[in-house]
């Protein structure tokens, strides 16, 4: 197939040398294990900055024999993937002119940008395709020179128009072309890219790639019971937790739920506002997933959340801390044997704010990855 190539014309630069080699680190979320060697987290002098089989000098330990840590440059990106008609793979690679290499799309965090949002926002920016996230992949780690390490999260994406997207910014992305798995896996420019290519497919085989996701969010920081004399049910976010539910919208623009299943309680309502006033998606609250329905009977929020997940569509669930008990033990007894462990299954669950996603297969029905994200106070 051939490559889409960018309108404006651009001549190749000359040879630039190559960025230092990738060093896969295992993924900063919880994914399900797939046949292959185990994970596991590799001594900071194992890792690959800046390649000793290209003979480059590595980083020269301190005066106490250890490495310094070095600051942390975060980037996010996404290996966007559909299916040929006869049902196999193709996989979205971009060509960077600066580098004249081939890799999938990412880039660095803004500020205080989440993630998962930076991840949305690069492959938009490079490819001009708007990709909802799905499963997490393993993380890369690398050099950059010798004064900081950049690590780069990755999602898979599932993009249901498969024509050639056009580059937004010919300069950086002049390039795109939709490819088989063999033929990204011979095209990739640095080997460390082929980490998240394996762990993609091993996600396909299993009937773990094509997911749709349940977002589970606490209510943000309330304000203190003790300090409150009025009805629970009337208990506000507090100042911290109005800032989380402030940035909720950019979080869950990697995932887009147009359904929100929500605790009337007000603490709950009013974290999910902003979100709702921001895309439009629809509320329904349940009482069955306040804290007094639940100590009364878990057992109707059980069945709330087995009805969620049959319905096989995404939607944000809000809720509060003792009603995550339940929330988890369900979506634990749905999970794949090697993601039920991963799910939380301990007082507090989850902080104030914070939000775990829930990824489903829809080959199976099972939960195959979870990840969690806290969304900052500050």
């Amino acid at each position: 197939m051939a490559p889409h190539v960018a309108a404006a014309a651009h001549p190749e630069p000359p040879e630039q040398p190559e960025e230092p080699p990738f060093t896969a680190l295992p993924s900063a979320v919880h994914h399900a294990r797939f046949p292959g060697p185990p994970h596991r987290e590799p001594d900071r002098r194992e890792l690959d900055f800046g390649g000793h089989d290209d003979g480059e000098t590595p980083q020269q330990p301190d005066a106490r024999g250890q490495n310094p840590p070095l600051p942390l440059v975060r980037a996010a990106g996404a290996l966007c993937w559909h299916r040929a008609p006869d049902g196999s793979l193709r996989l979205l690679l971009v060509h960077r002119p600066r580098y004249r290499d081939w890799s999938w799309p990412k880039g660095k965090l803004e500020g205080a940008e989440l993630p998962p949002a930076a991840a949305v926002r690069e492959v938009a920016e490079e490819t001009g395709l708007r990709v909802r996230l799905g499963r997490a992949l393993p993380s890369a780690r690398y050099a950059l020179g010798a004064d900081a390490t950049k690590e780069v999260s990755y999602w898979a994406a599932h993009v249901a128009d498969a024509r050639h997207p056009a580059p937004p910014r010919p300069a950086e992305v002049d390039r795109t072309e939709w490819v088989t798995a063999e033929v990204a896996d011979a095209r990739l420019t640095r080997r460390g890219d082929r980490v998240q290519l394996r762990a993609l497919l091993a996600a396909d085989r299993a009937g773990a790639l094509d997911t749709w996701p349940l977002v589970v969010v606490r209510h943000g920081h309330a304000h203190p019971k003790t300090a409150w004399g009025r009805s629970d049910d009337e208990r506000p976010l507090a100042a911290p937790g109005r800032r989380q539910a402030e940035r909720l919208p950019e979080l869950l623009t990697a995932w887009q739920p147009k359904r929100v299943v929500s605790s009337p309680w007000r603490r709950c309502t009013d974290t999910v506002e902003p979100y709702l006033e921001a895309t439009g998606a629809k509320l329904k609250t349940r009482g069955r997933l306040t804290e007094d329905a639940h100590r009364r009977d878990p057992s109707r929020t059980a069945k709330l959340v087995r009805k969620l997940l049959g319905k096989q569509r995404t939607v944000l669930l809000c809720t509060h801390r003792p009603v995550l008990s339940t929330v988890f033990g369900e979506l634990a007894e749905h999970a794949a044997d090697d993601v039920a462990a991963l799910v939380p299954q301990h007082d507090p669950y989850l902080g104030p704010g914070e939000v775990l996603v829930a990824h489903v297969s829809r080959t199976t029905g099972l939960v195959v990855a979870v990840e969690r994200h806290p969304i900052p106070a500050g």
